[in-house]
């Protein structure tokens, strides 16, 4: 999910400090810096982050993954990442994958072993499950960075998930924060529910119109909107183009072969949807010697 990738990415590289905290459990971490997750390979890879610290007077390298589903190959991915960072900078690596999502996850184990009894490997990160943990501290504001990730936490005991959320919304909008910086706060907040909450129990959450008019001013939202009318671009630009091929075809063989609109071949030929292959019935319909040639290579062809 495109979406989910975009917010995590900015609130890491936003609250760099607060994500190494959480990940870590520990306070003294200074001097965080976000670095280029490009790692150098033949074949680029990007992680999803990783940040520069100085943990107790240790340079260190503090590594995020987010993850919605499950990855076959997770812990071979990871052992990967880790192999070509330490590489690179040749420094300690604390490497994590999140799983956003509650049923993502359950089988990573958090390491890689490569079972040979002469060349024994092991790689290991930390899984961590935000479904598993208690969001309070992160509402409290022990880790102001990640609250749009609170609403996939634990709800104190007691409290429904609707109550929590709206608790989360609430605090999100109550964040000292200046109008741009809140707007994709509280944006980010609703999409990440998302992987969790119904989007009707997310609307009732959010409908207030202060919040609607900021999360629609947010550059996530901005940016989705964009990327909807590109994508209903690039269909509008592909279905026009199957409409063309089709045409096209119909054309050939109306000209060749005299076929009537209410042959059943020609509704078969408005049915198919793949441009390449009705481009190579085009160059055939222009080749074969009878329209009846054309139906048995049509048939062979499905």
């Amino acid at each position: 999910m495109a979406e989910i990738d975009i917010v995590s990415k900015h609130l890491i590289q936003t609250y760099p400090a607060d994500f190494a905290r959480f990940a870590l459990q520990r306070d003294d971490i200074e001097n965080v810096e976000v670095m280029e997750s490009e790692q150098p390979t033949v074949k680029a890879r990007r992680t999803d982050s990783l940040l520069r610290v100085r943990i107790a007077g240790e340079d260190a390298l503090v590594h995020h993954e987010f993850q919605t589903t499950d990855h076959p190959a997770m812990s071979r991915r990871m052992a990967g990442y880790i192999g070509r960072i330490i590489e690179h900078y040749g420094l300690p690596v604390y490497a994590h994958v999140f799983y956003l999502r509650p049923a993502a996850g359950q089988r990573d184990l958090g390491y890689y072993i490569q079972e040979h009894p002469d060349y024994p490997v092991v790689i290991r990160y930390k899984v961590i499950r935000p479904s598993q943990l208690a969001g309070q501290a992160v509402l409290d504001g022990a880790f102001v960075g990640l609250l749009p990730f609170a609403p996939l936490m634990q709800p104190p005991a007691g409290q429904t998930e609707a109550a929590w959320l709206e608790q989360c919304v609430e605090r999100a909008a109550a964040l000292p924060l200046d109008r741009p910086s809140k707007a994709d706060f509280l944006a980010g907040l609703a999409i990440l529910s998302g992987l969790v909450y119904n989007p009707q129990t997310i609307m009732a959450t959010v409908s207030k119109e202060y919040l609607m008019d900021l999360i629609r001013e947010s550059s996530f939202a901005q940016y989705l909107a964009e990327n909807a009318r590109e994508e209903g671009m690039k269909q509008g630009i592909e279905q026009g183009g199957r409409e063309r091929a089709i045409e096209d075809l119909i054309d050939v063989l109306e000209i060749r072969f005299a076929l009537v609109a209410s042959d059943p071949l020609a509704a078969r030929i408005g049915t198919l949807d793949d441009v390449q292959r009705l481009k190579q019935l085009h160059r055939a319909a222009i080749q074969v010697p009878s329209l009846e040639a054309f139906r048995h290579l049509l048939d062979a062809d499905e």
